[in-house]
């Protein structure tokens, strides 16, 4: 349900809303940092801030900032912007949805639930709570967790990279 992009959108928002600063941070730090293609990472940025979500900064000293407030920033408004609007695959032109098929209702409230979810979380919930807790912390993986790239020498001497495996 939801994709790569806006996964990477997730991470990179929480990310950026654990930080204990406002200074804005370059995609190819953020990138490091997350273990993501710096130029899919940057992409997944555009798309941010054209919802307005995050704001980039120009400059030899500019970067990412968020642009609203963690609470203000539903996952509805993140999935939106990564994959596009929730459209609903039932009859919506129906002035009463009662009289339409049973499968054109079940779809109804299947899209009325999936927008219920997605607007009712928010980054501030990711920020406040981004890891399994305790115990769990160390047995189960979560995407949410930063994965560093790993730089390596190769064969030639040459730098190489390669990334953590995760589970998802």
């Amino acid at each position: 349900m939801l994709t790569k992009t806006t996964r990477s959108a997730i991470r990179l928002l929480t990310y950026l809303g654990q930080l204990d600063t406002s200074e804005p941070l370059s995609p190819r730090v953020l990138a490091e940092q997350l273990g993501e293609s710096p130029t899919y990472l940057a992409k997944v940025a555009r798309q941010l801030g054209k919802a307005g979500i995050l704001q980039a900064q120009r400059g030899v000293a500019g970067g990412m900032v968020l642009h609203r407030a963690p609470e203000t920033v539903t996952m509805q408004a993140i999935v939106e912007a990564c994959q596009g609007a929730i459209l609903g695959d039932f009859c919506d032109e129906a002035p009463d949805l009662a009289k339409t098929c049973a499968f054109h209702q079940a779809c109804a409230e299947l899209h009325g639930a999936i927008l219920g979810v997605l607007s009712r979380w928010t980054l501030a919930d990711f920020i406040q709570h981004p890891r399994p807790i305790g115990m769990l912390h160390k047995r189960i993986p979560c995407w949410l967790e930063p994965t560093p790239q790993v730089v390596s020498l190769g064969t030639a001497g040459r730098k190489t990279r390669r990334r953590t495996k995760r589970i998802d």
